[in-house]
């Protein structure tokens, strides 16, 4: 055990309390100094179930879960569906305890509540308690806090005991529970913490040797998700209304936009279903507000129509998809990228939109303005692609880098006077789908403006929105919506700088290509790969449409091999790689990985050195390897 960093696990039952105290202990730790990363594990239910949170907590910069983790604090479920021997889902009450050992490292520390969890009704607990040089402390956490008032208040006692065994100060605890609370039940808890600190303190010998890490902030840090980057993104971007129906994980982005719209002078509205949530967005863009909705798979899947819409009519609307495992339902609180091929594609006829998929807050809050932007400029639907890992993942980035102008432009609308010269119809209509333009974007007025009426439909049209079905109208109109996302490629590509992410040395033998969230994860796998003498670079992309043929051609020319890493049984994105550029297909191989869990540095790192020596399967469990076309 080294003291390179801290992975803290906390393990309970939902409505345990167990992602308000993790996200709490995280923020103690970015205060103290240490970069962290946090992933969140919870079951499809409102109250029981195993649900865990674990805090990587280090002086370096940190983009990726860690390989198992080496502190375990489990509470037990308290609200276990059945306690009782042989029930069902099996004995939920334990859980927190049982189902998280495989994954602790040797020498990691345990901490569990033997107020409501017994180790003799755990199989061979003894036995790989001494196998792997583990560190158990039982301690009645719930008899703490009862003490002190409720027996929710044991996670507090946790978090003392775990103070005292990291000899932590607990000065940034109390900072933050004075924040959180006050009255009696500050004080409650501020005696939980101090009991179980002194407690622990008193009545233990600690022989381990896992502490804390040191470490110090150039400036001050907010703890962020990628819900919030998205969230903040689109408020600076200039969105002011929302409309949007909650299902998870999507939910978070929703109810952080519905909580700070107010202040901006804005409207959120939570309506009956997905296609209201999507139509009443195109409809307030329509009006001259920038606007946009969202969902998750199943609820995505009832906008296409409005989003058709939105391409036909040439409104600009932003739509965030928080991908979850599906078909259906599927695994609806665990991650997987299976929803690309339908982000892309659903509506009706040939897509016409913008999709970026960032790799982090940071992103999520600049690839969102950036969507806002195209989509304005352009007049066109921009969707941002997230999931559940990146949704509910906290990281700690610098208060600065959120310090921009908000942007009211409102894109390629014409003024009054404007609209005066502009060209109208024989009954005064303004010509607002015009076939020749510069870039593909016919500029649009607002309803209420002097000499901007036209009309707005679903068919295809003529010029001033009439339906029309002659061939000739019909291709000039399809080839100039088409044609916006060639300009748009190439405002990407000489007006801004990249959005893809890059690791490795330049001229490395091989590559490794993901997209959207397990990009930090392939970047932490190829800085050990090197470290152990592969020659490998990464490239993270966050451009899904239109493709960055470009950037993907040179890195892919420029290796032997590359392979895709992607969470979903069907190589999606490598797909849409073969499509776009189908002369490499021979140099692809995928790993894919759809158990409803995110991807370890050390499992891309063991597949990919398999892949290389030539090994016919996977060495990673419920991972799959697929062979380059032709092998």
């Amino acid at each position: 055990m080294t003291d390179d960093e801290l992975i803290w696990r906390i393990a309970g039952g939902s409505g345990d309390g167990i992602d308000s105290t993790s996200q709490n202990f995280a923020k103690a730790l970015m205060r103290s100094g240490l970069n962290v990363f946090t992933h969140r594990h919870y079951p499809s239910r409102i109250r029981g179930g195993h649900t865990y949170v674990e805090i990587r907590a280090t002086e370096d910069d940190v983009k990726s879960r860690g390989d198992g983790y080496n502190f375990l604090l489990a509470l037990g479920d308290s609200f276990a569906r059945n306690p009782k021997e042989n029930a069902y889902y099996g004995e939920e009450e334990i859980k927190p305890l049982y189902e998280n050992l495989d994954e602790l490292r040797e020498g990691g520390i345990i901490v569990y509540d033997s107020g409501m969890l017994d180790t003799d009704d755990i199989p061979n607990f003894d036995e790989r308690v001494e196998e792997n040089d583990w560190h158990v402390f039982d301690i009645n956490l719930r008899e703490i806090a009862k003490e002190h008032g409720r027996e929710i208040m044991r996670n507090t006692a946790g978090v003392g005991v775990t103070a005292a065994l990291l000899d932590m100060e607990l000065d940034e605890i109390e900072n933050l529970m004075e924040d959180a609370m006050g009255g009696d039940m500050l004080e409650a808890n501020l005696n939980v913490l101090h009991d179980a600190y002194e407690m622990t303190n008193e009545e233990y010998e600690f022989e381990h040797d896992l502490t804390v890490p040191t470490g110090e902030h150039d400036e001050e840090q907010v703890l962020v998700s990628g819900s919030n980057g998205v969230a903040y993104g689109a408020l600076d971007a200039g969105c002011r209304f929302i409309a949007g129906y909650p299902m998870t994980p999507w939910t978070d982005v929703f109810a952080i936009m519905s909580q700070n719209l107010p202040e901006f002078g804005g409207i959120a509205e939570q309506v009956e279903d997905e296609i209201a949530a999507a139509a009443l967005a195109v409809g307030a863009s329509h009006a001259g507000v920038k606007a946009m909705s969202g969902s998750s798979g199943g609820g995505f899947a009832l906008m296409g129509e409005p989003l058709g819409l939105a391409e036909m009519t040439e409104t600009p609307i932003v739509l965030i998809e928080a991908m979850r495992a599906g078909p259906s339902t599927g695994l609806p609180t665990k991650p997987e990228q299976g929803d690309l091929e339908s982000i892309l594609y659903s509506s009706q006829g040939d897509s016409n939109r913008v999709v970026f998929a960032p790799a982090d807050p940071a992103e999520a809050y600049d690839q969102t303005r950036m969507a806002f932007k195209l989509a304005y400029d352009y007049q066109i639907p921009a969707i941002v692609i997230i999931d559940q890992k990146l949704s509910g993942e906290n990281r700690n980035v610098p208060k600065s880098f959120f310090d921009r102008p908000v942007d009211a432009d409102p894109g390629s609308v014409l003024t009054e006077e404007e609209l005066a010269e502009a060209p109208h119809d024989e009954s005064g209509k303004f010509e607002r789908f015009i076939h020749e333009t510069d870039n593909g974007v016919a500029p649009r007025s607002l309803p209420g403006q002097k000499d901007g009426r036209y009309l707005a439909t679903g068919n295809e049209h003529n010029k001033a929105g009439h339906i029309d079905e002659d061939p000739d109208n019909r291709v000039a109109q399809m080839s100039r919506r088409m044609e916006k996302l060639v300009s748009i490629r190439e405002e990407l590509d000489e007006e801004h700088e990249s959005q893809q992410s890059y690791r490795g040395p330049e001229d490395a033998e091989y590559g490794l290509i993901t997209w959207g969230s397990q990009q930090g994860t392939v970047e932490e796998a190829v800085d050990r790969l090197n470290e152990r003498g592969v020659s490998v670079k990464s490239i993270g992309v966050s451009d899904l449409m239109p493709y960055p043929e470009q950037e993907m051609t040179e890195f892919l020319e420029s290796v032997e091999e590359a392979m895709i890493v992607e969470m979903n049984a069907t190589a999606q994105f490598r797909g849409l790689t073969q499509k776009e550029l189908g002369q490499f297909g021979e140099k692809l191989t995928s790993f894919l990985k759809y158990d409803g869990n995110p991807f370890e540095p050390e499992e891309v790192v063991e597949a990919f050195e398999a892949q290389i020596n030539g090994a016919d399967e996977s060495p990673v469990t419920r991972t799959e390897i697929r062979p380059a076309a032709g092998d």
